[in-house]
C-alpha cells in the first residue's frame, strides 16, 4: 500500500507499509511491562486501534530491555481517561495520557495528524511547532515521528511490526535517517539534531548523510530552544549511560559549541587537552556507575564540563589581585549564568556545582584546623571525587589528591598526629567567613564607668 501523506504544509513523505509477522522478527511479549500490555489490551478490547511505538519497538528489535513503554492510538485522550481511572492527562504542547500503575507511567498518545482543517490545535512561530493537537491516522502519525527507527509500531492485535517509512531496513542497517526534509524537520524542532547524536552514539547508528548535512548551517538554532529543554536533552544524553560517546559524538557533530559555547571555548585553547582528558574520564566513570546502578548527580557532571572556563577565568581575576573567595564566587555566578542562557541548569544543582569549584582551593591548605573542618563539609565527597579527576593537571595536584586520599585512611586522633608532627605551613588565603571570624583576635569588652546615683538619666517627656 503506498500513498503520499503531508508531513508538514510544504513537505511529503511517500508511505509504504510493510507488515512484519510475529514469527519474522524478535518482540516477545515477556519483555513488555505488565502496565503496557494492560493498557494495549483494554483499548484493543474497546474497539480502539494499540501498538506500541517508538523507542520501545525500536530497542526491542534490537534486543534491549526498554525502561519506557509509549502506546499510539485512534483513542482521544478523553477516550483513555474514560477507560482507565489512574490516568491523568497532560500537556500543553502535545496532550496526551498517562496511565499510572505504581511506579511505572505508561504514556499513551492519539495518533498526529499532518494538516489543520480549523478544528484541530496546532500553533506554529517561524518554522517550529509550539503547539499540536491534531489527531489523524496512522500514517499521519508515521511521518510526523523523527526518525525512521523511531516510526515502527507493534500491533496488539496480531503481534506482527508495522512499518510505514522504511525504518526497519534501516535498523537492520543500523543507521538513523530523518523521516522527509531533514533542514525542514530540524526548523520544526532544532532539538532533533542533539536527539540524531545522542541515539547514534547511544546505540551505535551512524547518522544518514542527509540527516548529518544541516548541522552547520542549523545549529545556532539551538539557541532558539528552550533552556529547560536542553537541560532535559542533557541529561538522556550524558547520564543515561552512554554519556562518553555522547560527548565525543556532540563534540565531532560541531554541536557542542551551540550548546555549551564555554566548553568549547576552552577545549579549543592550547591546555584544551588536560581538560577534554578531565571529562572524558569523569563521562567514563558516570557511565560505570549508572550500569552498576548507582546513584549519579547532574550537578557533578555539569561542574566537570563547565570547569575549564571557570578556572581560566579565576586564575586572571587572582592576577589582577582580587580576593581568592571572591573571585571563586564572582566567576562562578558569571559562568553558570552565562551558561543558563542554552542550558537551563536548576538553581538546585547550580548552587552544588558552585560549591564543589569554591572547595577546590580549600584542599591546598592542609593547617590541622581547616583540614578537620573541610572533611567535615557536607560537600566534601563530591569536591574531593572532583580533586581526583583534576590530577591530570599538574604534578601538585596528583600529590595533593594522593595526600587527602591517604588522610581519609587515618583515624581522627592519627591523622591529628601525623598533623602535629608536620612542619608548620603558611596560611594561604582560601579561608571561609567563619574562618575569619575565628582567627581574628577578640577586642575585650570596654568598661563602663558607674554613674553616682543622682545622675541617672530621664527618659525623654512625650
Amino acid at each position: 500500500m503506498t500513498e503520499t501523506v503531508p508531513s508538514s504544509p510544504s513537505a511529503a513523505v511517500a508511505v509504504n507499509l510493510r507488515v512484519i509477522p510475529r514469527e519474522q522478527h524478535t518482540i516477545s511479549r515477556k519483555n513488555i511491562s505488565s502496565g503496557a500490555l494492560r493498557v494495549l489490551y483494554r483499548l484493543n478490547e474497546a474497539g480502539f486501534s494499540a501498538f506500541l511505538v517508538g523507542g520501545a519497538v525500536r530497542d526491542l528489535l534490537l534486543g534491549g530491555r526498554p525502561k519506557d513503554f509509549d502506546v499510539a492510538t485512534n483513542a482521544t485522550p478523553e477516550d483513555v481517561k474514560r477507560l482507565f481511572r489512574n490516568c491523568r492527562l497532560i500537556g500543553r504542547r502535545f496532550r496526551l495520557a498517562h496511565v499510572v500503575f505504581g511506579n511505572e507511567i505508561v504514556e499513551v498518545a492519539t495518533f498526529r495528524g499532518s494538516s489543520d482543517d480549523g478544528t484541530g490545535d496546532r500553533h506554529v512561530v517561524d518554522g517550529r511547532i509550539v503547539r499540536d493537537n491534531v489527531y489523524g491516522t496512522i500514517e499521519e502519525d508515521a511521518v510526523r515521528r523523527d526518525f525512521t527507527v523511531n516510526a515502527l509500531y507493534y500491533d496488539i492485535a496480531d503481534f506482527s511490526v508495522r512499518d510505514y517509512v522504511g525504518g526497519y531496513e534501516d535498523l537492520m542497517r543500523r543507521e538513523l535517517r530523518l523521516i522527509g526534509d531533514p533542514v525542514l524537520r530540524y526548523r520544526e524542532d532544532p532539538v532533533r539534531m542533539l536527539r540524531a547524536v545522542r541515539l547514534a552514539a547511544k546505540l551505535e547508528f551512524t547518522i544518514a548523510a542527509d540527516a548529518r548535512a544541516p548541522f552547520d548551517e542549523l545549529g545556532e538554532l539551538l539557541l532558539q530552544a528552550p533552556p529547560a529543554r536542553l537541560f532535559d536533552e542533557s541529561l538522556k544524553m550524558f547520564m543515561a549511560g552512554s554519556g562518553l560517546k555522547s560527548f565525543r559524538a556532540l563534540d565531532a557533530s560541531g554541536l557542542l559549541a551551540d550548546v555549551y559555547p564555554l566548553t568549547a571555548r576552552a577545549l579549543a585553547i592550547r591546555s584544551g587537552a588536560t581538560f577534554r582528558a578531565m571529562i572524558e574520564q569523569g563521562m567514563a566513570n558516570t557511565d560505570a556507575r549508572v550500569a552498576e546502578g548507582k546513584p549519579v548527580t547532574p550537578a557533578f557532571l555539569f561542574a566537570i564540563l563547565l570547569w575549564g572556563p571557570v578556572r581560566a577565568q579565576v586564575e586572571k581575576e587572582l592576577a589582577r589581585g582580587t580576593d581568592m573567595n571572591l573571585a571563586w564566587i564572582r566567576i562562578g555566578n558569571l559562568v553558570m549564568n552565562e551558561q543558563s542562557k542554552h542550558v537551563a541548569i536548576p538553581r538546585r544543582f547550580a548552587l552544588a556545582i558552585e560549591e564543589i569549584w569554591s572547595l577546590q582551593p580549600r584542599f591546598e591548605n592542609r593547617q590541622k584546623k581547616r583540614v578537620f573542618r573541610l572533611l567535615a563539609h557536607p560537600r566534601f565527597r563530591a569536591a574531593y571525587d572532583f580533586l581526583l579527576l583534576r590530577t591530570g593537571e599538574s604534578a601538585e595536584t596528583a600529590a595533593l589528591a594522593e595526600w587527602w586520599t591517604q588522610a581519609q585512611t587515618l583515624e581522627h586522633d592519627d591523622l591529628a598526629a601525623q598533623m602535629n608532627s608536620m612542619p608548620a605551613a603558611p596560611a594561604v588565603a582560601t579561608e571561609d567567613a567563619s574562618d575569619a571570624v575565628a582567627a581574628a583576635p577578640k577586642k575585650r569588652p570596654r568598661r563602663r564607668r558607674k554613674r553616682p546615683p543622682g545622675d541617672a538619666v530621664q527618659a525623654p517627656s512625650e
